[in-house]
């Protein structure tokens, strides 16, 4: 059983943190995010922010931790920010980006141009030699999440060749060909 909702989750310099008709508010230097939340009860004071259920439900128990990591991640997001990265893996595979377009080349007839959310920040790295590496920074870890998953879902890795696009770090898990 997770205890992770009993941790209180500490509140920086510079981040705000309002609470009003069950609706939780992060105010920092890049940017503000809401949470709604039901079934748990959340206090600040002394500079954290203590999550506490209101019963032993089973849902309430759920939710207790639930509540406390999205508080986390909305705290963390507002200080410091997520990142993604994305590699692309293959010959010929190209990104570039031109504010929030993003030009794919991976393998299709045609480039796949994918219009990124203006919340989330994104940059591109090609070098010679090494595989082009797609970047995404915001203060929304689920935003951040859900795009580079987007971007993912367009050529996921094969395990024969390990060609497609994979996160940076991501090991997959590879396949023996046809034994002649």
């Amino acid at each position: 059983m997770s205890r992770i909702g009993n941790n209180p989750v500490a509140i920086p310099e510079g981040v705000t943190v309002d609470i009003k008709d069950n609706v939780i508010t992060v105010k920092g230097k890049l940017g503000e995010l809401t949470q709604e939340y039901s079934d748990v009860n959340i206090k600040v004071e002394d500079g954290n922010v203590q999550v506490t259920r209101s019963s032993e439900a089973k849902d309430h128990r759920a939710k207790h931790g639930l509540y406390r990591s999205l508080i986390y991640n909305m705290i963390e997001g507002v200080s410091k920010g997520w990142s993604k990265e994305l590699e692309l893996v293959g010959v010929g595979y190209r990104a570039t980006n031109q504010g929030q377009k993003l030009d794919l080349a991976i393998g299709f007839s045609h480039n796949i141009v994918l219009d990124i959310a203006p919340e989330v920040k994104v940059e591109t790295v090609s070098e010679k030699g090494k595989n082009p590496i797609v970047k995404l920074t915001s203060h929304d870890k689920q935003l951040v999440g859900q795009v580079a998953a987007k971007i993912r879902a367009f050529r996921k890795p094969e395990p024969y060749k390990g060609k497609g696009i994979k996160f940076v770090g991501e090991q997959i898990r590879r396949k023996a060909g046809k034994s002649a």
